[in-house]
């Protein structure tokens, strides 16, 4: 996912996240646009209709979203009086944030040194330090996060974070990576090794193993009565 973020508010932040997770940014940023003119604040999302909320959505796929969105907002209403909780774990007991978006929002929002990992994260630490493990791998999420949080900048986590989803989104990028422009060539494992005629660096993070299909097998029936009627 794309880190580009629309508005210093967390609210703002937080829809932002939450319609980046499955939509091209050029696509969201109209649709937040005009979502935060239809609800401006967590409480007037709360309160809405959700066939409203869900027309404000229409064209962005997957509503689930949408739903979870009104959710959060209803629960942020009740329990944090309607705004956020700068702390990530406060962040993670509303419905519908998880690590990532809790992350994000602490980060960009409120200056907390959340990490945050993405796909684009993974594949940046996974060349960056030659890490063993596909893309989908739980342990190398896992080593990703910790490394996350260790690299992190303390003075300035949301700017980090961004920069850091930003790189991957378009230099590291999966096919083409182009590292004569990138600012960790001199830091990074895999380019060293390649230089040095080992694996392509797009060669990290190595590819999931593609499970075997399915072969399925299906009888059908043509019944007639008497007179030949099916």
């Amino acid at each position: 996912v794309v880190a580009c973020r629309f508005a210093p508010s967390a609210y703002g932040t937080w829809v932002s996240e939450v319609m980046l997770q499955q939509t091209q940014v050029e696509r969201v940023v109209e649709y937040w646009t005009r979502w935060m003119t239809r609800f401006p604040s967590v409480q007037d999302l709360a309160t809405a209709d959700p066939e409203d909320v869900n027309a404000a959505w229409a064209g962005l796929g997957y509503y689930s979203r949408a739903r979870r969105l009104q959710e959060g907002a209803r629960y942020i209403v009740e329990r944090h009086g309607g705004e956020l909780p700068p702390e990530p774990e406060a962040l993670l007991r509303i419905p519908g944030i998880g690590p990532y978006t809790a992350g994000a929002v602490a980060s960009i929002a409120f200056g907390q040194p959340a990490p945050v990992v993405d796909g684009n994260v993974i594949r940046v630490f996974a060349r960056l330090r030659a890490l063993e493990g596909d893309a989908a791998s739980p342990r190398l999420a896992k080593e990703c996060w910790a490394l996350a949080g260790e690299l992190m900048d303390p003075s300035a986590p949301g700017a980090f974070n961004q920069a850091l989803m930003e790189l991957g989104a378009t230099v590291c990028t999966p096919k083409a990576p182009a590292c004569d422009r990138c600012p960790l060539r001199a830091h990074c494992l895999a380019a060293a090794r390649h230089t040095e005629g080992g694996a392509a660096v797009t060669s990290y993070p190595a590819k999931a193993a593609r499970k075997p299909p399915r072969l399925l097998r299906f009888a059908t029936a043509v019944v007639e009565d008497g007179a030949g009627r099916v």
